[in-house]
């Protein structure tokens, strides 16, 4: 049975406080997921002070302020990560985070991690990648903003620098929060496991649970998802989040399509074979017809159970001749003609 891979997104969901973080922590490993993936960066090394924020980032926030204000706040120090990744043992659950910067990524390359997060807003930053290309562990590269010539060209620097294809997962996703579902196009996932020969999941910024379940069931690998302990909390990306509760029903409805979705052979399944002779029908007769008697198809009916004569040998039957009289109602047996 495939086991779908998901990693639930605190990001900076703990407000830079770290009792909220360490409460993120648990609530994912409640909820069963694989990893709870946060946010390494410094602001000073991501973003200029003069930059200004997301549209969205300003509405979910409710004030005005730069990306550098906002991310300053939000920043995980360097003990923090310490505590966070103890935390995460103590509590049998991955620790991941997504670096922005390259003193983020040494450090994280120190710490070491079990796989590596490509986040969207690097997929066309060309030394970030060669980074990623050069690290031992597996990578999720995710495509948010990018066209499929985007995505290749990115899969081919991690090829080219050190990756197999089939060290690759590549994400759908869309860069919005929250994110249309108009907009989704959960088909792309297809499409780029068609095109570039490698493992498809999708990274989640809808609100609510049903996509990231559909996408499970049209076959992704992988499933990122934010989570936060309350959506009303003040931040960039509560309100694009879901709340524990729906982060439990999200995780048992994968896994419940996980066991689901088979091997595609169509055969009957363990607990289906006592129900064919139940369920399927039997050539019988409808009325009673004496010995020598030549069938004929208007002298048959098709009629529970299905342990005589499928109908679909109707053709092999008529014309035969009865070797015994047969009362209304019989059903008919290979030994009952010649």
């Amino acid at each position: 049975m495939m086991h779908t891979i998901i990693i639930a997104e605190a990001g900076v969901n703990h407000n830079g406080d770290i009792n909220i973080a360490k409460k993120l922590i648990e609530v994912a490993a409640e909820c069963g997921v694989d990893y709870v993936k946060f946010q390494t960066f410094k602001a000073d090394k991501l973003v200029s002070k003069s930059a200004k924020q997301a549209e969205y980032q300003s509405q979910n926030i409710g004030i005005t302020e730069s990306q550098y204000e906002m991310l300053k706040r939000l920043e995980l120090s360097i003990e923090d990560h310490y505590l966070l990744i103890k935390h995460c043992k103590d509590n049998n659950i991955g620790f991941l985070s997504t670096g922005f910067d390259s003193d983020s990524l040494n450090f994280l390359k120190e710490i070491g991690m079990e796989l590596w997060k490509i986040p969207s807003g690097e997929i066309t930053n060309l030394p970030y990648l060669k980074f990623m290309a050069s690290q031992p562990q597996s990578l999720v590269l995710s495509t948010g903003m990018a066209t499929i010539d985007e995505v290749e060209d990115a899969v081919n620097v991690l090829t080219k620098f050190g990756k197999s294809k089939k060290e690759i997962t590549v994400l759908h996703c869309t860069t919005e929060y929250p994110a249309p579902f108009n907009e989704v196009n959960l088909k792309a996932m297809k499409t780029m496991a068609d095109t570039l020969g490698v493992k498809t999941g999708y990274s989640d910024h809808t609100q609510g649970i049903e996509i990231p379940i559909a996408a499970a069931a049209l076959g992704a690998t992988l499933i990122e998802k934010h989570f936060t302990l309350d959506r009303n909390m003040p931040g960039p990306d509560h309100k694009a989040s879901i709340e524990p509760c729906e982060l439990k029903s999200m995780v048992d409805a994968i896994r419940n399509i996980e066991q689901a979705l088979g091997d595609g052979n169509k055969k009957p399944s363990a607990s289906e074979i006592k129900n064919i002779q139940v369920a399927r029908k039997s050539i019988h007769v409808n009325k009673e017809l004496e010995k020598r008697h030549i069938l004929r198809e208007q002298d048959l009916e098709m009629k529970r159970p299905g342990d005589g004569i499928s109908p679909m040998k109707m053709d092999e039957v008529i014309g035969k001749t009865l070797k015994k009289t047969i009362g209304k109602g019989s059903i008919l047996k290979w030994e009952d003609i010649e």
